[in-house]
């Protein structure tokens, strides 16, 4: 379904939110948890410059990989 576009092989650690930044970088910010204070200053981990284009989501996959999958658009409408 999904087409991995960099094998990078990121090691996630628990707390973060990993994420493909603007630039189309791999970054990482620390997650709010009740009661804590986090800062909003993202860490850039991987140097990837993925271009985006329309229609397509990007993600980091199970494996750490920079991937993409195309996005469900006007589909049909249930029935009742």
């Amino acid at each position: 379904m999904a087409e991995v576009l960099v094998k990078c092989g990121v090691k996630r650690q628990p707390g973060y939110l990993y994420f493909i930044d603007k630039k189309g970088n791999v970054a990482r910010v620390q997650m709010a948890r009740a009661g804590k204070k986090t800062s909003k200053a993202q860490q850039v981990l991987v140097k990837c410059g993925v271009k985006r284009q329309k229609g397509f989501l990007y993600f980091l996959d199970k494996k750490g990989n920079v991937a993409r999958a195309k996005m469900a658009r006007g589909g049909k409408r249930k029935k009742r």
